[in-house]
């Protein structure tokens, strides 16, 4: 919506007169919205974002222009973009029929061009774009994220906002060593199993993570560690010396979230996970 106003002059035997102030407006024809398909980002995976434009006029918006910031902000007197146009995920619906996608520059901005939206109708803009090294991962990190529509017919730009936050989890991967490699009947052999969690947040008793492995060779006389701290069987840990079966009782399972720290000047972040050990050492 759009505000108007005008005034007239009267001139007459070298004199004027104003008329009062007439105020009007132009109302908006074209509403647009910006979803994000689960309200939440991981970095390096996807995030569907769908714009939706409706036109109410009764005549067509032609050959509009539709402009993603990719989330853009402002950091040590430049612009990062926490997003990343991910090629190809366009698709485009005019009133729920798929048309041919329309012409993409992906930026930063990212920019839709030629898109008609009908009279009386819509058109839903469906694509993705990655969270990049520029995405705040720790908890609590946000994502603002803009599109700016603009062509004939609009009288001043069309925006849309959507936010997404941080996903909260822990993201683990385990690593198994064993030492010495080679080892002799009846000698001690160790293994290590490393937890590292690349999550922001910490892995607590109610989450329940347990480790399983079959020892084979079975080992015998364990000795159990975690992070440093002797595990006793029953309690921390079930052992069948019969068959191998390692478990450790869960909820004993405890991983520390990972840190992050941004570049001061190249503002990407790195990420040092968190860790804990689990040492076993028993004999062949």
């Amino acid at each position: 919506m759009a505000i108007f106003s005008n005034q007239a002059t009267l001139t007459y035997n070298g004199s004027s007169t104003n008329s009062n102030i007439a105020y009007g407006e132009i109302l908006d024809v074209l509403a647009a919205t910006k979803t994000a398909i689960g309200g939440t980002y991981v970095p390096g995976t996807p995030v569907t974002y769908v714009v939706t434009l409706r036109n109410t006029g009764t005549a067509a918006l032609t050959g509009l222009t539709v402009t993603d910031d990719l989330g853009g902000y402002a950091f040590s007197g430049t612009t990062l973009y926490p997003l990343t146009y991910e090629t190809g995920s366009t698709a485009l619906f005019v009133d729920g029929v798929p048309q041919a996608a329309p012409a993409v520059t992906p930026g930063p901005p990212l920019v839709f061009t030629g898109i008609t939206v009908p009279a009386g109708g819509d058109a839903v803009l469906v694509y993705r774009a990655v969270p990049n090294a520029f995405a705040p991962p720790a908890e609590g990190g946000i994502i603002n994220n803009t599109v700016t529509v603009t062509g004939d017919g609009i009288s001043t730009p069309i925006t849309a906002t959507e936010t997404v936050t941080a996903d909260t989890a822990p993201a683990l991967t385990i690593s198994k060593s064993i030492s010495p490699a080679q080892v002799a009947d009846n000698d001690r052999v160790t293994y290590t199993f490393v937890i590292q969690n690349t999550g922001n947040r910490a892995v607590v008793a109610t989450d329940n993570a347990a480790i399983t492995d079959t020892f084979d060779p079975i080992l015998t006389g364990l000795t159990v560690t975690f992070d440093g701290t002797t595990w006793t069987q029953g309690i921390q840990y079930n052992y069948n010396q019969a068959t191998g079966l390692f478990t450790t009782v869960p909820s004993q399972i405890l991983v520390p979230a990972a840190t992050y720290t941004q570049d001061p000047v190249t503002g990407a972040y790195t990420v040092t996970p968190g860790t804990a050990t689990l040492v076993v050492t028993g004999t062949i």
